[in-house]
């Protein structure tokens, strides 16, 4: 039986998916095999010799020291685009609260005070104050074009907008979901100078923190709205306030208050509410509970941030092995080497590499035993090994 400790309140409907026959679930677990997390930070704890695996119920995985996991064999999984509606939606909404001024009207709507006759009055006297723009012909501009970065643009393309897409790195599978007319931009420089509105969907990391910096903001159309549902760090808030001020730019939204920015009538800061919808959550909690629960019962790799994606059927003759090593050359044929002289054949093996790491699934006709087991996790640079049965 494999143990499954849960730390945050994870989905019912993501737990539904661990049979109680195979798993044990518990927030409050010894020695667990996995842990299913949300947003609480792990970089302080103690990671149990036993853990295999780290699932992640969101797409950003800063909560997890990602490279400790890594050093230690530990395979970490999120679940990216399973939020990709709920953020997409909070986008959408964003560019209607810049675009109308609708905070702004309505903080000003509720502290009318007096009669009604003299609320009215007041009413059409201030509501000049609010005139705002629609979104037709506007062009928005979208950093990142994952999961949630193609629903964004191609809403927008529903709504009448043209959109202007950035990322080098952007997949196959994405490229094909994207709207035919999305037009590509070279540069994130390119992008901001030629959009009304810029939508940033990438990960916090060396590259992006601080991509939006006061030299970045002066590249920007005069009234442009920054709208930024990803991450915190990736915008210079001080720069983003200062522009705001002297009138550079129409509109911050953005799903991180802070002190920079409480108050500031030309910010909207919501209280982290991208993925806060039930749907995302339930969505987020199967999707990596189901990557967890394929990994420790068959080894196969699926949307792992720190191990490739690998896939092998599992053979019918005996057990299967699996390895996670350093990415150095002669490890195959060491480990194929100990396997021939325990006196197994190999009957598949499907071997592939990320970065620094190399993760390897070996079936073989037979059992695997000890002796064979104990060999292979002394070859130098293997990091972790287990046997499925």
């Amino acid at each position: 039986m494999y143990k499954i400790q849960t730390i945050n309140n994870i989905s019912v409907k993501g737990l539904e998916r661990l049979p109680r026959e195979l798993f044990e679930v518990s927030s409050e677990m010894a020695h667990p095999d996995a842990i299913l997390v949300r947003s609480a930070k792990l970089h302080d704890m103690e990671v149990p010799d036993t853990l295999k695996a780290v699932g992640r119920a969101g797409a950003g995985v800063n909560n997890i020291p990602v490279e400790e996991m890594s050093k230690r064999g530990v395979a970490v999984f999120n679940a990216p685009g399973a939020n990709a509606n709920a953020v997409k939606e909070l986008v959408v909404a964003g560019m209607f609260l810049a675009a109308r001024n609708i905070v702004q009207a309505w903080d000003y709507a509720r502290q009318l005070e007096g009669t009604d006759a003299e609320i009215n009055k007041q009413t059409e006297a201030g509501k000049k104050q609010y005139v705002g723009f629609e979104l037709p012909g506007r062009t928005l501009g979208v950093i990142g074009l994952g999961a949630i970065g193609v629903q964004v643009a191609n809403s927008a393309r529903a709504l009448g907008m043209n959109v202007i897409g950035y990322d080098p790195q952007i997949t196959v599978k994405s490229a094909w979901k994207l709207e035919a007319d999305v037009k590509q931009a070279h540069s994130v420089d390119e992008l901001v100078s030629e959009s009304d509105m810029i939508s940033f969907h990438v990960p916090e990391n060396e590259h992006t923190k601080g991509m939006v910096n006061a030299e970045r903001v002066r590249l920007m159309r005069d009234g442009a709205t920054l709208l930024n549902f990803a991450r915190a760090g990736i915008i210079d808030e001080k720069a983003v306030v200062e522009a705001l001020d002297a009138g550079k730019l129409h509109a911050y939204v953005c799903d991180f208050p802070s002190n920079t920015l409480k108050g500031h009538d030309r910010v909207v800061a919501l209280p982290h509410l991208g993925a806060s919808t039930h749907e995302a959550q339930e969505n987020c909690a199967i999707m990596v509970a189901d990557q967890v629960r394929d990994y420790l019962e068959t080894g196969n790799i699926t949307n792992s941030v720190n191990f490739p994606d690998i896939y092998m059927p599992r053979g019918e003759l005996g057990d299967r092995l699996a390895v996670v090593n350093a990415n150095v050359p002669n490890m195959l044929g060491q480990m194929s080497t100990a396997l021939a002289e325990g006196g197994l054949n190999i009957e598949d093996m499907y071997n592939k590499a990320q970065g620094d790491l190399a993760y390897t699934l070996v079936d073989v006709e037979g059992k695997i035993t000890d002796q064979v087991l104990e060999r292979i996790k002394g070859i130098e640079g293997v990091l972790s090994i287990r046997v499925i049965e």
